[in-house]
């Protein structure tokens, strides 16, 4: 075999396995799978406005192949077709009594969308992951995933909408990598792994820890399964608390200090050298890393 060879191309998704036994198993509204597109999260927000009726509450598009990604303050993110996953999903959450959640729990929907995928790479991959705040999943010191949220407008005068993205590094070699810190399934287990099927196994933990925190009424102090709150079972995942940390702020501004945990919107509490406190919400941090250098 030629060492310089291309590997083979991956395959598309098979359509059968994201189909209606997984829409109704998972307790999803709908699933699409689409081609090629500009970005999952973009798509689904226009859908989601133009369209409300037929994109309810957890209505997903999944992408084969998205050209222009976009990752926190409009990083690009790109991966070559048939190696990752491009998934959004669409919430409108409602409490078990049909009351709109409160706004102020949508903060947490990143996060909890981290734990369902940190769930998925260990039941599935035998894969240990964790959080890196505010939204990255981290697998060896190295990002396997990253997940954005934004917001859609209501309709007829709901609250808004979110719009959740996920990212996941699958089938990527060393070499496909975009940068070294990154990582990917292949890499972390050793084993190939379809992502039909992490797929599959994330959409099902989201959507179940999803509608767990609906009904406990977006507070996250409310004990979940496990016996904790959101807010305690996201602290203990992420691996950004305890360490001494650098962070970049808009306008060139850097705080340096220790994390020491999340308020109860989920932002980063840090404390300076001084004894200077600051809660840190993750739409004001331009980059987050160990005040000593690395990524995580």
């Amino acid at each position: 075999m030629d060492d310089h060879a291309q590997p083979e191309p991956r395959g598309p998704l098979d359509r059968t396995v994201l189909g209606p036994d997984l829409v109704r198993e998972a307790g999803l509204s709908r699933l699409d799978v689409v081609d090629e597109i500009d970005s999952t999260n973009a798509e689904l927000v226009r859908r989601a406005t133009t369209d409300p009726a037929g994109w309810g509450d957890l209505s997903v598009l999944v992408a084969e192949h998205q050209s222009a990604g976009r990752g926190r303050l409009h990083r690009a993110w790109d991966s070559p077709v048939g190696e990752s996953v491009a998934v959004s999903i669409v919430l409108r959450p409602h409490n078990r009594d049909g009351r709109p959640l409160p706004t102020q729990g949508y903060s947490w929907f990143s996060p909890l969308a981290a734990l369902a995928l940190r769930e998925a790479l260990a039941v599935l991959a035998g894969i240990e992951a964790c959080l890196k705040w505010p939204n990255d999943v981290i697998v060896q010191g190295r990002k396997i995933s990253g997940i954005l949220a934004q917001l859609a407008p209501g309709a007829n005068g709901a609250p808004p909408a979110v719009v959740l993205g996920t990212g996941i590094n699958v089938a990527q070699t060393e070499e496909e990598l975009p940068v070294p810190t990154a990582t990917s399934m292949l890499l972390a287990c050793g084993r190939e792994v379809r992502r039909e099927d992490i797929l599959t196994a994330y959409l099902s933990a989201f959507a179940r820890r999803y509608r767990e925190f609906c009904e406990a009424d977006g507070d996250p102090e409310v004990p979940l399964s496990g016996g904790r709150g959101l807010w305690g079972q996201v602290e203990d995942a992420t691996i950004t608390l305890g360490k001494r940390v650098r962070v970049e702020l808009p306008g060139g501004q850097t705080l340096v200090g220790r994390a020491t945990g999340l308020d109860s919107h989920g932002a980063l509490r840090v404390v300076e050298e001084d004894g200077s406190r600051h809660s840190v919400a993750a739409g004001d941090v331009v980059h987050l890393r160990p005040a000593d250098g690395g990524y995580a």
